[in-house]
Order: structure tokens, then sequence, then C-alpha cells
């Protein structure tokens, strides 16, 4: 058993189980009904995602070295919050005993907080595929 960190309406993998979307909002101009079967995700769970705020922020200007620091320095401390830790604890135990995949859209994960969120998973103890 496995959590897989994917890409947002890219095809699944074979075995990748259940797709929570950790975007903080749905895909724009899909219906509600379509989101699982065009592969965005099968359940919504924005708690995991940048808060507004940080998303503006980061979506101002061009990515440098010195904003990716800020924003991971940011999302990071927006996950130290109780809630989103125990989603986090969630989601290890659940890599454990079953398949599910947790994903962004953004298409280079080097510069999404989907490779922020992969470390912080694996801090916590979870089976990352």
């Amino acid at each position: 058993m496995t959590l897989r960190v994917v890409r947002l309406g890219t095809p699944r993998r074979q075995g990748e189980g259940v797709r929570l979307g950790t975007a903080r909002r749905p895909p724009r101009g899909v219906r509600k009904s379509d989101y699982a079967r065009l592969n965005f995700y099968d359940v919504w769970l924005p708690e995991l995602a940048p808060t507004q705020k940080l998303v503006s922020w980061a979506l101002a200007e061009p990515w440098s070295d010195a904003r990716w620091r800020r924003f991971a320095r940011d999302y990071r401390r927006e996950m130290g919050d109780p809630g989103a830790q125990r989603l986090l604890d969630l989601l290890a135990a659940l890599s454990k005993t079953t398949n599910l995949s947790v994903g962004c859209y953004c298409e280079d994960e080097s510069r999404c907080h989907r490779s922020l969120l992969r470390e912080l998973l694996a801090a916590k103890g979870a089976k990352l595929g």
C-alpha cells in the first residue's frame, strides 16, 4: 500500500487508489460530476492547499529561488496548524493500509506545494510510492 503524489488531470496509474485534490480551487470549466472521470480527483481536500493569500502572492511574479524558499517556509508554517497536522497524520496512517494519492494541477512539481506535501508526509512516516 502506498501514497502517491500526482499531477491532477493526468492519467491514473494502476492501483493509485482514491485521488485527493489538494488544490485551493476546483478545476475550471469542468462539471463537478466529471472531476473523477477526467482524472482530477475523487475527493477535494483544500485544507492541505496553500491559503488563497499565499497562492495569490506566489502567482504574482515568476519563481526565483528566493521566492520559492519564502513560499516553502510559509506553506510549511500553514501546515503546522493542528487541523492540517491531523490530516497529514491520517494520510500517513492510511498509506500503510491502502493505496491513495494526493495532487495539484501545477505542471512543475519542483515549484508546487505538492513537493512540500510529499516531504511533510514522509516526515509523518507515510509510505510513499
